[in-house]
């Protein structure tokens, strides 16, 4: 078949390219080999954990209503039931999908990708069977993978990555965690909040490595008050299995005696990599970089003519939403159009609970770049929704330009702070300040007071503190 585009992959960004490319008149193909679109995120990432996280979090608040006056006895889990939900999420979203490729006239081209030079894709089925298909424009949206740990090999089974950890048949007695990064946080609340004994081991000193320091600090006080085991500033250096489980040897990461921690499961929550094998980079001159991303420039070029690349296969944070953003970015240049895409206000979510969400730069970005800058904070002690709502864990922070008042950073922990964190997106993509936010009027009682309040303490005069 000849295309106008064929987009190798799936996922959120792939899929998202592929549909506005075909809305705007393009022969569209997409190359994916799992059984179901969507990639990661939908198949076995941020929909699945998201269902879980959802389920778990209704499972133990119903356990802690009595100072609301509500009452309730035999609460039971019912985890293959939970597990069935989790793959209701999955399927909705995953079939959507594909009813959309149907509407936009997309063929899912079912197997691996291979680029074989400028305009030719090979795409091989299960059964081994390869097509050569030729298209006037590639994009690869192949996208991340599990980073491994060497010396520790993932079973899926006792030994897990993400995949896994959202597999389980029972709720783990005690669950060890390599990484405090927003995925090893969400799917240890998870088990956490299902009865599981949780230890991070993080080899930085502080959780959620790359985010802004205060909220870092703040948030792991909030973990260690939830009962979670933190290990700072530690590393793994084995996992051996026994015949009661897992023997993990745990170290000062500076240097230091061992010691075994017992666990039933451990989850390798690491980070993830970027995935192109089987893609045929380099046999075709596609650039990559050290830590194995597509080279491309700021038109998602990649060194070989007529090939492009989006969302975690090059640089950036992993973000599906980033990944979604640069897929229709693209196929709007392709399409001879000048749309933009701001990568300095892609937010960040964290769905724990309290959520963590920021937007921008945080304090030690800006400190390292140069910049002056006035920093507002409120606390959700402070207001009136979060009190009401016994959830006045946390705060909202505005970092502002001290010349302009330009709005640089928004970081906010608390509940409902992935859907919060919008109003500080919209705010930086259209240059506002402090005091745009500040001088808007926020609906009484909600915890999106809190951004106001904070944007007025940028210039020391909230209302409520």
């Amino acid at each position: 078949m000849s295309y106008d585009l064929i987009v190798i992959g799936a996922g959120p960004g792939g899929y998202e390219c592929a549909i506005r490319a075909s809305q705007l008149g393009m022969k569209v193909g997409c190359v994916e080999k799992r059984d179901a679109l969507g990639g990661t995120c939908l198949n076995v990432g941020c929909i699945p954990s998201k269902a879980m996280l959802h389920a778990s979090e209704a499972y133990d608040e119903l356990s802690h209503l009595e100072p609301m006056g509500i009452s309730v006895s035999n609460v039971a889990l019912d985890l293959p039931k939970m597990m069935d939900f989790k793959q209701e999420a999955i399927d909705g979203n995953t079939k959507g999908v594909e009813f959309l490729f149907k509407k936009n006239k997309i063929d899912w081209l079912k197997g691996t990708g291979k680029i074989l030079g400028t305009g030719k894709v090979e795409v091989t089925d299960s059964d081994g069977v390869a097509v050569v298909h030729e298209a006037k424009n590639i994009v690869i949206a192949t996208g991340s993978d599990v980073a491994q740990l060497p010396g520790i090999t993932v079973d899926e089974e006792t030994i897990v990555s993400s995949t896994g950890a959202l597999e389980l048949k029972a709720v783990p007695e005690r669950l060890l965690i390599i990484g405090a990064g927003v995925i090893g946080l969400e799917l240890g609340s998870v088990w956490k909040r299902l009865g599981s004994k949780v230890t991070v081991v993080e080899y930085l000193d502080h959780v959620l490595p790359g985010m802004d320091g205060e909220v870092s600090k703040t948030f792991g006080r909030i973990l260690k008050k939830q009962k979670f085991d933190l290990k700072l500033g530690h590393k793994v250096s084995s996992v051996e299995k026994t015949g009661s489980g897992l023997a993990v040897s745990v170290e000062p990461a500076a240097g230091g005696d061992a010691e075994v921690i017992e666990a039933d499961v451990v989850l390798v929550a690491i980070g993830r990599v970027a995935y192109t094998d089987g893609l045929g980079c380099k046999e075709v001159g596609i650039e990559t970089d050290e830590r194995g991303r597509v080279v491309i420039d700021d038109q998602f070029a990649t060194s070989l003519a007529g090939v492009y690349a989006i969302g975690d296969v090059v640089v950036g944070p992993m973000l599906a939403h980033k990944a979604m953003e640069e897929g229709t970015v693209l196929a709007e240049k392709l399409d001879g159009q000048l749309p933009h895409i701001n990568h300095d206000a892609i937010p960040g979510v964290v769905y724990t609970h309290p959520e963590v969400a920021s937007v921008g730069k945080t304090t030690e970005q800006l400190k390292a770049e140069g910049v002056e800058v006035n920093v507002g904070k409120f606390p959700f002690t402070a207001n009136g929704r979060a009190k009401a709502n016994r959830t006045t864990d946390g705060f909202v922070k505005i970092i502002a330009d001290k010349k302009t008042d330009a709005v640089l950073g928004v970081h906010i922990i608390g509940a409902g702070a992935g859907e919060m964190i919008h109003e500080a997106v919209a705010v930086i993509e259209f240059g506002g300040s402090s005091e745009d936010i500040a001088r808007m009027c926020h609906a009484h009682p909600t915890m999106s007071e809190a951004i106001k309040e904070a944007a007025m303490d940028v210039t020391g005069s909230p209302i409520h503190m």
